[in-house]
């Protein structure tokens, strides 16, 4: 509190003394001349030279955050004209005259009413002037002058943020820039050291220093271990003054974190590892883990195992679990307890990524020796293979061998083995086994033809253990045998014309055989040898499993045979062959001379008498035309005369029927009887429905039916109402029922003059002039012819 009284007391000292440096100025400038004059004659009748303005001031300066109980005096104007008698009235204007600025109009002294602060506003722009006081006639030209406001050092320095965060490496180099902080101050730079700043550190040495001038945070110590400590928490002051006493600070937080770098290799807690495993694991099944502590973190601190040596390398691989940092040790390949029981190995753990700067630190990797032992297992059976196939030959009698299969017991009691087939893979039980030694034989025939290959399944278990038992597939090829003869390829039909050339070739035939090919083709064609000689056709083998037939003669007649058997003998290539006799139909057809099929009946001859197959067809073309003609003009008169009914399934929801009707206005009540527009159909009383085909018909009630010839409209629309409501067919929704029916028989006629105008009409119109004035147009228009005579 002292040090801020004397402070206060210094600033008001500094102030005054500018105070009255600024008055000193002002009295010096007060005898300077003018640079622009003109010329005034004295009483003496002297030319005189006189400044165009004789009052001259420079700028004011006025300290800012005064507080004194006066108004500061900001300084006095004066002009030359004046003789202290109070004829010159002084005017101020401009910003904050009047507000904060205000003149005595006769000394021309300037006070400032309120406290100013730099920091809002740095300088006013001010006029003054000297008019006559009794005329205001000006007597200089007015002139701007500044105002400037004197800095006081009031603003203490403040950093942009009030947290920093940085990082910088571990075992940095001392010097290594961390981080820049930056504070500023308010007050005027250009004046005095009161925004001079000055940094220095308060807190984190001696880890941490600051340059004075730029705040930039530098390492202090060398071989910083993020390990040991991780972060540090530095102060850091900025001080006014440049510095000194009695300048204002502002302190700023800046948390350091030291980053990462590869400078500690991996090592193993333990210098061996034991593990076991059962000889009944599988490839692939883990072992045991082991893990290497490295202190880094990230990609400093990954490691990746690897075995080195040891009698176990073929036995047992390693990998990496990145996740937990861990190396896994699984098994290669099948342990067997007889004989082997235990294996070494020597793992290596490394540094996956390793720091050029921090070699020295090295080796990046350890080393470590796991000893597995294998644990005894009671094993199931062991098969000799781990598949068989067996051949047997098709159509092989029942009891057939086909094959043995052989399977022991790994472990040390050598149990005995008992053999069985899976039933699932030999629905059809084509074989059997036994189960002492695994002899596999035939129950069945087997046909290749349906199943060339049988997939079975054959388990092993022991006699003692029936939970330990082995599995093998079996694979029995079924060999062919030549037990089918080949046959034609397809069901072939030939055709020979009657103009035929003798060896005129006709047809192609070929041959199937199901065997395999080794006992099917090659083919031979023949023909059987009571029919060698056959006088009509002969067969020719082309040697590629197919054969031609020819003609042998010329000319055929369909008259005399249509139709032709031909026996064709084929045989097969197998050992020993085997043959059939198929039949070639052929057929004996007419052709043009081109050889083109026309005709293969021999009832075409007849038809030529007669009709041609064309005319045939014409016939019959014309006779279904008509029949579809005919019943296109029935169903058209079928619906002409259908009810104007609304079917049951269509949702007709309304019925409108529209009437063009002019009427006479609203005073016109007997332009027409309503009667009129009744429906003759409904005098009984009876009106159907439109809007829906009504299930069955009612009778009307009495005493609803309305007077024929009522004029009545309201009882008339409410009869209709009753009587709809009353309705049973009625719909369930409302219906919009208009009764402006113009039937037949209506004694209404047309109010529409549509016709009038072109036709001689003789209706009478003249009752039109007893409506009144309203139908005065239409009376004149459609007057009697003797009206217009008349008038004429």
């Amino acid at each position: 509190m002292k040090e801020d009284n004397c402070l206060h007391a210094a600033l008001i000292c500094l102030g005054m003394l500018y105070y009255s440096h600024a008055i000193t100025t002002e009295k010096l400038n007060h005898t300077r001349p003018s640079l622009h004059g003109h010329h005034e004659k004295g009483k003496e009748g002297q030319v005189l030279h006189r400044s165009k303005r004789g009052w001259v001031w420079n700028q004011f300066f006025v300290i800012e955050e005064y507080t004194g109980p006066d108004p500061v005096l900001v300084g006095r104007l004066h002009s030359d004209i004046d003789s202290g008698d109070g004829n010159i009235k002084y005017i101020l204007s401009g910003e904050g005259a009047g507000i904060i600025f205000v003149i005595d109009d006769k000394s021309g002294n300037i006070h400032a009413t309120k406290t100013l602060d730099r920091e809002e506003r740095a300088q006013y722009t001010l006029t003054a002037q000297a008019v006559d006081r009794n005329t205001n006639r000006p007597l200089e030209p007015p002139s701007e002058f500044i105002v400037k406001v004197q800095d006081i050092n009031d603003n203490p320095p403040e950093f942009l943020h009030e947290n920093y965060h940085a990082n910088v490496p571990e075992r940095s180099n001392v010097g290594t820039s961390v981080i820049q902080v930056t504070a500023s101050d308010a007050d005027d730079p250009t004046y005095g050291n009161s925004a001079k700043l000055v940094y220095s550190i308060l807190e984190g040495q001696p880890y941490f220093s600051v340059e004075a001038q730029t705040g930039i945070i530098r390492t202090a110590l060398p071989n910083m271990d993020r390990e040991a400590k991780e972060e540090y928490h530095v102060v850091i002051q900025a001080k006014d003054m440049g510095g000194h006493m009695g300048g204002l600070s502002g302190t700023t937080k800046v948390t350091i974190t030291l980053t990462d770098v590869n400078d500690n290799p991996p090592k193993f807690p333990q210098s061996v590892y034991q593990m076991s495993v059962s000889e009944a694991a599988v490839p692939g099944e883990e072992v045991g883990r082991v893990k290497a502590k490295d202190p880094d973190i990230g990609e400093n601190g990954l490691v990746a195992y690897s075995i080195i040596d040891g009698d176990g390398m073929d036995m047992f691989e390693i990998t990496t679990d990145y996740e937990t940092q861990e190396g896994v040790v699984k098994l290669k390949k099948r342990l067997d307890f007889e004989t082997k029981k235990s294996y070494s190995l020597k793992v290596e753990a490394a540094n996956v990524h390793i720091d050029p700067k921090f070699i020295s630190n090295g080796p990046f990797k350890d080393t470590v020796t796991v000893k597995i032992s294998v644990e005894d297992a009671d094993e199931p059976p062991v098969f000799l293979k781990p598949s068989y196939i067996f051949e047997v030959q098709e159509n092989a009698a029942s009891g057939t061998v086909v094959g043995k299969v052989h399977a022991k017991d790994p472990d040390a009691a050598n149990s005995a083995i008992r053999y069985s087939i899976d039933r699932h893979t030999d629905l059809e039980r084509y074989f059997i086994i036994n189960a002492e030694d695994g002899n596999i034989k035939t129950i069945k025939a087997l046909d290749r033809e349906e199943i060339a290959w049988h997939n079975i399944s054959v388990f092993a278990v022991e006699v003692h253990k029936q939970h330990q038992e082995a599995k093998v597939p079996v694979a029995i090829k079924v060999v062919d045998v030549n037990d089918n003869a080949p046959k034609f390829a397809a069901a072939y039909e030939a055709f020979v014309c009657e103009n035929a050339r003798s060896n005129q070739q006709f047809i192609t035939i070929s041959a199937d055989d199901k065997d395999d090919s080794a006992n099917g083709p090659r083919f031979i064609f023949s023909l059987p040898p009571e029919i060698i000689h056959n006088p009509n056709f002969t067969l020719r083998d082309n040697r590629d499993n197919t054969a031609s037939v020819l003609v042998r003669r010329e000319g055929f007649s369909r008259q005399k045979q249509d139709l032709y058997l031909l026996p064709i003998v084929i045989s097969d290539g197998g050992l020993p062959p085997m043959s059939s006799t198929n039949t070639l139909t052929i057929r004996v057809c007419g052709c043009d001379s081109n050889g083109s099929l026309l005709s293969c009946n021999a009832e075409a001859y007849i038809l030529n008498a007669g009709l041609s197959t064309g005319a045939l067809i014409a016939i019959l073309a014309c006779i279904v035309i008509l029949l579809v003609i005919v019943v296109l003009f029935v169903t058209l008169k079928r619906q002409k005369k259908e009810p104007l009914i609304v079917f049951e399934e269509e949702d007709v929801r309304e019925n409108i029927i529209t009437y063009d009707d002019e009427g006479g206005g609203e005073e016109d009540t007997e332009a027409f009887d309503i009667a009129t527009l009744q429906n003759p159909d409904g005098i009984n009383g009876f009106i159907p429905r439109k809007d829906i085909k009504p299930e069955y018909q009612y009778m009307p009630r009495p005493g609803l039916r309305p007077a024929p010839n009522s004029v009545d409209v309201d009882d008339f629309i409410n009869t209709r109402i009753q009587e709809a409501d009353n309705d049973p067919t009625a719909p369930p929704y409302d219906s919009i029922q208009i009764y402006g029916y113009e039937g037949r028989g209506s004694v209404a006629g047309s109010l529409s003059s549509l016709e009038s105008a072109t036709t001689d009409s003789d209706l009478d119109y003249d009752y039109l002039q007893n409506w009144g004035p309203r139908f005065k147009k239409l009376a004149d228009l459609y007057g009697s012819k003797d009206t217009f005579d008349d008038d004429s």
